[in-house]
């Protein structure tokens, strides 16, 4: 009778812990995933070949370049 009862003890604190640990977790699946990386255009540059983000380039009148340093040399 003993065993009986440390069992069905053991059994509701099983169970009452899995019920716990589910009902925490239960939040984090609801919410949303993570936003996504937004994608950039990338251009790039006639003298190094580097491809940069459009939005980091500098125009200059031949194209879009790197740095100022490459668009001085290509235009200078």
């Amino acid at each position: 009778m003993k065993f009986i009862l440390m069992l069905a003890v053991a059994l509701a604190g099983i169970w009452l812990w899995r019920t716990h640990r589910d009902a925490e977790q239960a939040p984090r699946r609801d919410a949303p995933p993570p936003p996504q990386p937004m994608l950039q255009d990338m251009v790039r540059c006639p003298v190094c070949a580097v491809h940069v983000p459009r939005t980091d380039a500098v125009a200059g009148r031949q194209g879009l370049y790197c740095c100022a340093e490459h668009r001085r040399r290509a235009e200078g």
